[in-house]
């Protein structure tokens, strides 16, 4: 996440569902100028952040380009609360529509876990998956998950580190 691309991630994060396959996003469409000056700089202090709350989980926002075209979005937090370890778990990510079922999930994520790799304290990488997205499920599969419990919904994925 950066200014220099500040007008294709606006693009990106204000087109994405406020709720999409479990991925939240408070931003959907609001205008360029609320973006670039508010929310911005807002999720970019998420990941160093000052004067938060002691419940807060520092997170930064990664994105996949290919061909100077915006595919994917990626999070990581950087370590989990107990709520983190049985809910979201450390990544969570999106892929635009029109490039879905082309593998760019199991890239982008094979990306985010060299990263995740370096940050996270914890032996595993948690990741959550809703049951009824296959793509998803097989993206976190291709890159060495396995099954470590599931609720109604949701599968709880664990990557080794």
């Amino acid at each position: 996440m950066n200014y220099e691309d500040v007008v294709e991630q606006w693009e990106y994060v204000t087109a994405l569902p406020t709720n999409e396959n479990g991925l939240t996003n408070p931003y959907e469409g609001v205008s360029f100028e609320e973006y670039r000056d508010s929310v911005l700089p807002k999720l970019m202090m998420h990941e160093k952040p000052i004067n938060m709350p002691e419940w807060f989980v520092p997170e930064t926002y990664y994105y996949l380009w290919e061909d100077n075209a915006l595919i994917g979005e990626y999070r990581i937090r950087h370590h989990l609360t107990e709520a983190l370890k049985q809910g979201a778990g450390h990544i969570g990510y999106s892929i635009k529509k029109e490039h879905r079922g082309k593998g760019y999930g199991t890239k982008g994520l094979a990306l985010t876990l060299d990263i995740a790799r370096k940050i996270v304290p914890e032996d595993e990488i948690y990741l959550r998956v809703q049951k009824n997205n296959t793509p998803s499920f097989k993206a976190i599969c291709n890159n060495g998950a396995y099954i470590a419990g599931e609720d109604d919904m949701h599968y709880l994925m664990r990557i080794k580190k």
